[in-house]
């Protein structure tokens, strides 16, 4: 589930090339604040890869809401067992 959440956001991204044509920037538009720069656009994404784990993290440290992240019903259950 975790992991179809980067690659879902990694499939949303946008990419463009800067610094005249040295590196590549990208941004996936559904995660505020999240974005990388690569000189390859497999570098960049790698980076955005990584920036996404280290975005999603960060959320689930703070018990702040992960826009589209849905754990499967019956997946977890968070009944408590006496």
């Amino acid at each position: 589930m975790i992991q179809d959440f980067i690659t879902s956001n990694l499939n949303k991204a946008t990419y463009e090339i800067i610094d005249n044509g040295k590196r590549f920037y990208a941004e996936t538009k559904g995660l505020r604040g999240v974005w990388a720069v690569g000189k390859t656009l497999e570098e960049c994404r790698a980076n955005l890869m990584t920036t996404i784990e280290g975005w999603l993290i960060v959320r689930l440290k703070k018990n702040l809401p992960i826009p589209n992240f849905r754990i499967p019903s019956g997946l977890i259950s968070l009944k408590k067992y006496a």
